[in-house]
């Protein structure tokens, strides 16, 4: 597999930030990653937004891009259970020489179990009287507690990541647009008994996708088909969905398979026509190369930009899922 994931550890204090994968599932961290991006110090740049849940601390991070893309500037919250944190606060760091200020109060925050917190918080970031990227339902505490105003470039969500764990099955949540329906997706990993005496091993394994408990796309032979991608229907929307489950067949240590869901258009047909994939010749499941004529290499470099044009987004979802034995 060829992305860089990235994977920040939970935060103690002298602690550094590790991308090592195998960290994760040490310390039995579960991440989850919202890359925003808007209009701050003069420059568009990503925002990323980082929930990481460990047995031992809950933490948030605020992470904004540098003027080349590469040097970051960061603001840490730490969330750990035996002490007193505080709930409701606010810190301080520069961006090239100009004040911003992180702003959040998570005193009444639901997390449901989650990762992310689910409603009833805020989480403010504030850049020259403006409030420059607003996360949570408490909006309006938040203008009342910072005074500061909203900011005239409004901010674009580009991507969402996800580390997730199981043995076989494996589940998220997601929201494909701002205004849109909270969509279930499973991913359940099979190992089919292989009735075939010619071939070696007794095994046959295949995947199993389903979106609000409807089967959505299944793939049998995953030795062969391990990295792919087809395109369904959910909600009006055609999505296209990648995977690459190389390391979960031949793998050693920590070993993750990749799936990217990435909205495409929105199209007139009704609700009914959602499911299964429409896509009357899909691509050999075996291609890297999607209908769009996008490989899943291409859609990892591209997941930090934004297309303006009507019903057009590169708005994605990175689904991490990490299997143990």
């Amino acid at each position: 597999m060829h992305d860089s994931i990235g994977i920040p550890a939970c935060f103690s204090f002298g602690e550094r930030a590790s991308n090592d994968p195998g960290s994760v599932i040490r310390s039995g961290q579960s991440v989850f990653m919202s890359v925003y991006q808007t209009k701050i110090v003069g420059q568009c740049r990503l925002i990323t937004v980082t929930w990481c849940k460990n047995l031992l601390l809950h933490g948030l991070s605020i992470c904004v891009q540098g003027p080349e893309g590469n040097e970051q500037y960061q603001c840490k919250v730490e969330m750990k259970p035996w002490y007193f944190w505080r709930k409701q606060g606010s810190k301080h760091f520069e961006v090239e020489g100009r004040a911003v200020d992180v702003v959040w109060d998570l005193k009444s925050a639901k997390f449901n179990g989650e990762t992310e917190p689910q409603s009833d918080y805020y989480v403010a970031v504030v850049c020259e009287e403006e409030v420059v990227l607003l996360i949570g339902d408490l909006k309006k505490d938040a203008f009342r507690k910072t005074g500061c105003r909203p900011a005239l470039i409004e901010p674009t969500l580009v991507s969402k990541k996800e580390h997730v764990f199981g043995k076989k099955m494996f589940s998220t949540r997601i929201q494909f647009h701002e205004k849109g329906k909270l969509h279930t997706i499973s991913i359940e990993f099979i190992n089919v008994n292989n009735t075939n005496p010619s071939l070696s091993d007794s095994f046959d394994p295949e995947l199993e996708m389903r979106i609000d408990g409807q089967p959505a796309i299944k793939i049998k032979h995953l030795h062969w088909k391990f990295r792919g991608n087809e395109s369904i229907l959910i909600s009006r929307t055609r999505l296209e969905v990648y995977w690459d489950v190389h390391d979960w067949l031949f793998g050693s240590g920590p070993r993750y398979g990749l799936f990217i869901f990435r909205p495409i258009s929105s199209w007139s047909e009704s609700p009914s026509s959602s499911l299964p994939s429409t896509s009357p010749t899909p691509p050999p499941t075996s291609s890297l190369t999607s209908t769009t004529g996008m490989s899943i290499r291409e859609v990892i470099s591209t997941s930090g930009e934004v297309e303006h044009a009507a019903g057009s987004s590169k708005f994605c979802l990175f689904l991490y899922a990490w299997k143990i034995e």
